[in-house]
């Protein structure tokens, strides 16, 4: 606005001209910065609509959600399905089941009833065989059987006297519940997700049985108990394993709204789950990173990078996360290259490391590395050189989308974590093992108070009150556990 012409002597109307025109530009300077945070807040509600979990470490059960869209690749899977004509009734390669005659376990004979024709009664009339036969599939009404166990004195020809021994599965106790009833209580709580109410009520409804929720949270923590020797030894492995990977994810527990972690840590052999905070000296208590010698497999979560693991051998990010974290920043930055040229970089790197590795050579060959490698670190400092760094303490200033992203990546950074695969075919490019069990339905650990979560590829976690101790064979060599927290 130009310079208004100074008011005249005793001129009241261009004084308060003057005084108007203040008080206009104060508001309007006030409402500019009102209008400059609600900006910033619709575009971090815009930023955070849009993550998913193609571009963010979110998992896929969020994708779903009101208003959020979701990942690119699923978009259009959903598209190429919508266009096909979907036939009705089994689709092709979907899992089918059919009805088999076979030996039966039980005949029942049924004979004509009623009155013939001829006034006689069916019932005289004489048998000629069988017609025709049905099978059918069911189930045995809930009877659970009071089984009572008589143990026997016997008198030996000398004169001592002998008490036979109780049959295995027989506690010392008057009364008490038989092993195969417990075991379908742990099977139902911790296969099969039902909560501990409602598997009390399964119990009740289809086995007759009538028992309570401490008796079903005693056969979770017994089952820990029988357990823990192989848990023990999972944890031995994996702690010393040259590669393992580690991950986390939140879990519901306890009191309505109360958040844990579950904390994992695996092998290509053998899984280990733990109940804890998303804290240091959570990963303390888990016991396997204090004493890990080999190299770590995870995301970009600093606690993993703690100086207090003083023994690893080095660190391996996860090329899954990283590629989702430079799909954020293509999308947040569509005109730029170096998001989709650091992509096209690590998934050159990892296809190139699996043909190593399937061949039995211990590294990638240097001509097939070494441009990759180059594209990658060019693409770093292209995005290192188009997105500044906001000044301010580290850990307390936000930064630009991507930014920190590529201050990990470069070569002052931990570049070394993002390509140390390229240097040992051992060492697994993404940490896929660990958050597919953690995180995208491969192992769901859901709340204690009433619920457990199971491996989907095979394996089961057992859980009661604080107590988390499973163990199941998913494929030979192939342990999954989770350690009492």
């Amino acid at each position: 606005m130009p310079d208004l012409p100074l008011p005249g002597p005793d001129c009241g109307s261009c004084a308060a001209r003057d005084e108007r025109i203040a008080v206009l530009e104060a508001e309007l300077r006030g409402q500019a910065g009102v209008l400059a945070e609600l900006r910033a807040q619709v575009a971090g509600l815009e930023r955070a609509l849009s993550r998913n979990s193609g571009n963010s470490s979110m998992p896929p059960s969020g994708d779903d959600a009101p208003g959020r869209k979701p990942p690119r690749k699923q978009r259009r899977a959903a598209q190429r399905e919508a266009e096909k004509k979907r036939k009705r009734g089994k689709q092709p390669g979907a899992p089918g089941a059919a009805m088999t005659w076979a030996e039966p376990d039980d005949t029942r004979d049924w004979y004509p009833s009623g009155t013939c024709e001829c006034g006689a009664d069916l019932a005289d009339a004489r048998d000629a065989g069988v017609a025709r036969s049905c099978q059918q599939l069911e189930i045995p009404g809930p009877s659970a059987q009071r089984i009572q166990h008589d143990l026997h004195r016997g008198v030996c020809g000398c004169g001592r006297e002998h008490i036979a021994d109780r049959p295995p599965g027989v506690p010392d106790a008057p009364l008490s519940i038989g092993p195969q009833l417990r075991a379908l209580a742990v099977y139902l709580v911790v296969y099969q997700h039902v909560p501990v109410e409602r598997c009390r009520e399964l119990i009740a409804d289809a086995a007759g049985a009538r028992v309570s929720d401490g008796f079903i949270h005693s056969c979770l923590r017994n089952a820990a108990d029988l357990l823990a020797g192989v848990i023990k030894l999972i944890k031995t492995l994996i702690t010393a394993a040259h590669v393992a990977g580690f991950d986390e994810t939140t879990l519901r527990c306890g009191p309505a709204g109360q958040k844990m972690y579950v904390h994992g840590a695996f092998t290509e052999q053998h899984s280990l789950f733990f109940l804890g905070a998303r804290s240091l000296e959570s990963m303390r208590d888990f016991g396997i990173l204090p004493s890990f010698a080999g190299v770590v497999v995870s995301d970009r979560y600093v606690n993993y990078y703690s100086k207090d693991w003083e023994h690893i051998a080095g660190h391996q990010a996860c090329l899954a996360h990283i590629l989702r974290d430079y799909q954020d920043a293509a999308e947040t930055y569509p005109d730029a290259i170096w998001p989709v040229q650091a992509q096209r970089a690590l998934r050159g790197l990892i296809g190139a490391w699996h043909a190593a590795r399937d061949t039995g050579l211990p590294v990638i060959p240097a001509d097939a590395a070494d441009p990759l490698i180059l594209e990658f670190r060019r693409a770093v400092r292209a995005g290192l050189a188009t997105v500044p760094r906001i000044p301010g303490p580290k850990h307390a200033t936000a930064q630009h989308p991507g930014r920190d992203l590529l201050e990990f990546c470069s070569e002052t950074g931990r570049e070394d974590a993002v390509l140390r695969f390229t240097a040992d075919t051992t060492i697994w490019p993404t940490n896929d093992l660990a958050s597919y069990c953690t995180s995208c339905g491969g192992w769901e650990v859901r709340g204690l108070a009433g619920r457990s979560g199971g491996c989907r590829a095979g394996g089961f976690s057992v859980a009661g009150g604080s107590d988390i101790l499973p163990w199941r064979a998913v494929a030979p060599g192939f342990a999954v556990g989770v350690a009492a927290a």
